[in-house]
């Protein structure tokens, strides 16, 4: 079975815009999708969840600074205590959220897959390797509160 990127993007996109806006009161807008060629990550702070089954990968989200916080905020309200351990938290979070709901979307398409826990990583100029061999898909949101970006890649 070969499924069209464009086709695998879709529960990716849905999933992302559905828990931003229930989770986070956000609105992302996504972008094109396109391959990525390097390892560097988009943003400040990236979750990635390892996928086993049908297919093996990985899903990551790399956020930028102010989008993190802004995500952070708008989950706890003035209750941030440590806006560091909280980005982290809120991301990871978000990340796990967004991977259950894009593969029960990819299980309507026949691919059935289990995630990891999410892996958080934080700091300025940090890179994200997936662990498979194929291309890496790479999906641009945008957000009054800046930018993030999804990545998947399966093998």
């Amino acid at each position: 079975m070969s499924t069209p990127d464009a086709e695998i993007a879709k529960p990716f996109v849905q999933a992302t815009k559905h828990v931003l806006s229930t989770m986070a009161m956000l609105d992302p807008a996504p972008g094109k999708p396109y391959v990525k060629k390097n390892n560097n990550a988009a943003g400040d702070v990236s979750a990635v969840v390892g996928l086993t089954g049908d297919k093996h990968g990985s899903i990551s989200i790399s956020f930028s600074k102010k989008c993190a916080v802004a995500i952070v905020k708008n989950m706890l309200g003035d209750d941030v205590q440590d806006i560091i351990q909280d980005a982290k938290d809120a991301v990871g979070e978000i990340t796990n959220m967004i991977s259950g709901q894009a593969r029960a979307g990819l299980s309507q398409m026949g691919l059935t897959m289990q995630a990891s826990t999410p892996t958080v990583i934080f700091g300025d100029n940090h890179t994200i390797t997936h662990v498979t061999t194929g291309p890496v898909i790479a999906i641009p949101f945008s957000t009054p509160h800046g930018d993030f970006t999804v990545e998947f890649c399966f093998e």
